[in-house]
């Protein structure tokens, strides 16, 4: 492609409300252009990137014997409702009706849209085991779409959906699925990790993320310092406490603890490590139909993680309640204690249960209990696994300890089970002529994300670092000046020679400065620029490396052996 020829509109300015590289330099560079919030326009380098990535993606489908289908876009609300989605949903969901006034959403996943395509299409389990995905266009209606393709209300995602006979060949399924996932990031050549997940509204079980490594990333991830354990935050768990502080020694009493509120001043105040204290979070916890104030208690060192929360009490969501709220029915806010169990829902952390040595709230102002054995609770509480893990914990897999760091998700695994195909009658008749929900798999992967995950982990301050296997073009032959023939006549034999040999190769052919010219190429980001300039002179080019940054000089006619040597 010749530049002056290529549709490549660069700036040095970026959005306004551009933060992440990602967004500043795709934006920069010509890649893409925001059309509204959270929907951009894919210009011609970026369509090439994408493409890129989905010739992998279906190399390696292929390879796993996956068939790729093409599913509607718009989406009959009705299969919506036969799966009980549609509420659950919320306002992600994009609902219209169209001039027959029939009710459709705008997909952002597509679990109704393939069972309704295999149901009473595949009826025996002789056709099964079936893998069938699709690399589309998504909408979901986020409330604050923000940095640029990594969180977009409209976005280009790979959807793959399994169809089995019985729950081992769905573990079959996942674990080569879950192989053929990372054979791609590794060959798009990112730095990943698969962590355990939360299934969130997809539902099902069995979940893992692929979680590309990155500064930037929205999600926290804990992962282990001697073996592959890896979990997001919200799914993440711990070996029980090896290194446990010694305990305070105390009758059960109620104590007088004036003003003493939060767990550093409780743990202060009584000169004892917080892991002998009991926190209380108070939350309202929102059903379908109804709400209420529920307790979740956790030890004084540990946190409250709300996914778990969440996942604890089958709720939908569960938000902060005010301490007006608390003190309505009966309760003491800053002493609230787990020993009362009539005024509101009690959920206590797994790692309570049995508990002794303890100082809790005493569910009256300014006093606390002290010496509380809660094993006393074992048999009438209700406990869950609701704390949060903590850097320094101890990995469950082995003795390793866990540390966080982020990553951007790009790709997610669920073993949904039946949830799908129970929910839209979906069944094919065994070996023994019974009629069986599929067991079904679901398998995600976002492209456009994965467009801005490379350059989340592959950037410097000047721009974009493609890697090799998604750069839009390998090799960018900058001639400096336009007017100088041999610096033209080298340039356009070596566009020819790479050409002919298949290399995707860029000539700027442009009238700019070489220092206009150079900037463009790093921001970019073409793996090799070739810069033909005054040294030809002396029978001499170089070749800049984007990655490392460095310049190295090659013989003139040597260089097309070089560049060919490199590739």
């Amino acid at each position: 492609m010749r530049r002056s020829r290529a549709f490549i509109p660069t700036s040095k300015e970026a959005p306004s409300d551009a933060s992440l590289p990602s967004h500043i330099f795709l934006s920069r560079a010509g890649f893409i252009t925001q059309v509204a919030a959270g929907l951009y326009n894919y210009l011609p380098l970026a369509k090439r990137v994408i493409k890129k990535i989905e010739a992998i993606i279906n190399e390696e489908m292929t390879k796993v014997g996956a068939q790729e289908v093409e599913l509607s876009f718009v989406t009959p609300a009705d299969l919506w409702a036969e799966s009980g989605r549609i509420e659950k949903f919320g306002k992600e969901l994009l609902r219209f009706k169209d001039r027959k006034n029939n009710l459709f959403v705008l997909g952002p996943t597509h679990e109704e849209m393939m069972v309704d395509l295999v149901r009473n299409r595949v009826t025996s389990y002789k056709n099964l085991p079936l893998n069938l995905y699709q690399i589309k266009t998504k909408f979901r209606d986020e409330a604050r779409p923000r940095f640029g393709l990594m969180r977009g209300r409209e976005f280009i995602m790979k959807d793959g959906y399994s169809f089995h006979a019985d729950t081992e060949d769905l573990d079959r399924e996942f674990d080569a699925m879950e192989v053929a996932y990372k054979k791609i990031l590794t060959r798009l050549g990112l730095d990943f990790r698969v962590v355990e997940a939360d299934s969130g509204a997809i539902g099902g079980s069995g979940s893992k993320e692929l979680m590309v490594l990155a500064d930037s990333g929205e999600d926290t991830i804990a992962v282990c310092s001697k073996c592959e354990y890896g979990a997001n935050i919200e799914a993440a768990k711990r070996s029980r406490r090896s290194n446990i502080p010694e305990a305070p020694e105390a009758e059960f009493n109620k104590f007088l603890t004036p003003n003493v509120k939060s767990i550093d001043e409780l743990a202060e105040f009584f000169k004892v490590d917080p892991y002998y204290t009991v926190k209380c979070v108070a939350k309202r916890v929102i059903y379908e139909d109804e709400s209420e104030i529920v307790l979740f208690f956790v030890r004084g060192c540990d946190n409250l993680q709300e996914v778990k929360a969440v996942n604890a009490t089958d709720a939908l969501d569960i938000v902060d309640v005010s301490e007006e709220e608390l003190r309505e029915i009966g309760l003491e806010p800053g002493f609230i204690g787990p020993l009362d169990q009539d005024k509101a829902k009690h959920v206590i952390d797994s790692d309570l249960k049995s508990a002794k040595n303890l100082i809790c709230g005493a569910n009256e102002a300014d006093n606390h209990f002290i010496g509380v054995d809660l094993g006393i609770l074992d048999d009438v509480a209700y406990f869950a696994e609701i704390a949060e893990v903590n850097e320094g914990d101890i990995c469950p897999n082995c003795d390793g300890e866990l540390s966080f760091t982020k990553g951007i998700e790009v790709g997610h695994i669920f073993k949904l089970g039946t949830t799908y195909s129970s929910a839209l009658k979906a069944e094919f008749l065994d070996e023994n002529g019974k009629s069986q929900p599929f067991i079904m798999g679901t398998y995600g992967m976002g492209v456009s994300r994965l467009v801005a995950a490379v350059i989340e982990q592959h950037h410097d301050d000047n721009g974009c670092k493609w890697t090799k296997a998604t750069a839009p073009y390998m090799v960018n032959i900058m001639v400096s000046n336009i007017k100088d023939e041999a610096q033209v006549e080298l340039g356009e034999k070596l566009y020819g020679q790479l050409q002919e040999s298949g290399v995707e190769v860029m000539i700027d052919d442009r009238k700019e400065r070489f220092g206009f010219k150079m900037k463009d190429a790093e921001l970019i980001g073409f793996p090799y620029t070739v810069i033909i300039g005054k040294e030809l002179a002396n029978g001499q080019v170089q070749i800049y490396n984007r990655q490392t940054t460095e310049k190295t000089a090659v013989a003139a006619d040597d260089i097309y052996a070089k560049i060919m040597e490199i590739l």
